[in-house]
């Protein structure tokens, strides 16, 4: 029987780091076709990171020690693309793009608001501008985006909604920016599969929260509309420790 094809999505908050934690272990127990990790906080040559079978492409930050993504794949690309083409967002290291023969899959890392909503001008613009990037790829062929987007859609996607409102992350304009991808013509795989379900895929390092499951579910994977019906499983892997975040998944028939 066709397993499928596996995705894996994590924001590793720091490679190096999470690799003193059995990263590697955690890697090759997932065995999946591809992974996605975002917030790897590395320069090109700091580390030398690469499993058998599995081809590793990067997108590194100017800045050291910040942001950063890379995707391990199994399979072949037609082509490889970094960034969003517009030059504003393409200094953070924050987008990979495989063109696979019958999807894109996209690798993100979105910008997060930050303490007060500082950068919340600025991650609108990226909203806007990472939404066209998308959809232009969609106009061509089915799109896997998959990432640490930075944003609680719905109230059932965190631990305590009444409080966060105006927090980075649960604002109503970043809320609204999601809404507006979904509509777009992308789906949010867990939740398609999962309507009532509540799980979370990040906690804050403060207070004991992941102990006491105060979570938000902030990591996503979202394809497009003509892959809707490939949707076989998505996971949200709480049991996996090693980071702020978790790792999610998705199968595609």
């Amino acid at each position: 029987m066709d397993s499928g094809i596996k995705f894996i999505s994590w924001n590793v908050n720091g490679l190096r780091a999470v690799c003193g934690k059995g990263f590697a272990d955690i890697f090759v127990n997932l065995d999946a076709d591809f992974v996605c990790l975002q917030e790897t906080k590395l320069q090109a040559g700091q580390i030398d990171l690469e499993f058998p079978g599995y081809t590793s492409y990067w997108n590194y930050a100017d800045k050291k020690g910040y942001s950063g993504t890379v995707t391990y794949t199994r399979l072949h690309p037609l082509s490889v693309s970094y960034g969003i083409g517009v030059d504003e967002h393409d200094h953070e290291g924050r987008v990979v793009t495989l063109e696979m023969p019958d999807y894109y899959l996209v690798n993100v890392y979105v910008p997060n608001s930050q303490d007060g909503l500082r950068r919340l001008d600025y991650r609108m613009r990226w909203e806007d501008d990472f939404r066209a990037y998308l959809c232009g790829l969609a106009s061509r062929k089915g799109v896997v985006v998959c990432g640490d987007m930075n944003v609680a859609h719905n109230e059932i996607d965190l631990k305590n909604p009444d409080t966060n409102h105006f927090n980075a992350g649960f604002s109503d304009q970043e809320r609204g920016k999601m809404t507006q991808l979904l509509e777009s013509g992308f789906v949010d795989s867990w939740r398609l599969l999962n309507p009532d379900g509540v799980k979370y895929s990040w906690w804050s390092y403060r207070m004991a929260a992941r102990e006491r499951n105060v979570g938000w579910r902030i990591d996503y994977f979202l394809v497009s509309g003509q892959l809707r019906d490939r949707i076989a499983g998505a996971e949200i892997h709480n049991r996996i420790f090693g980071s702020d975040h978790c790792p999610v998944e998705l199968i595609l028939k």
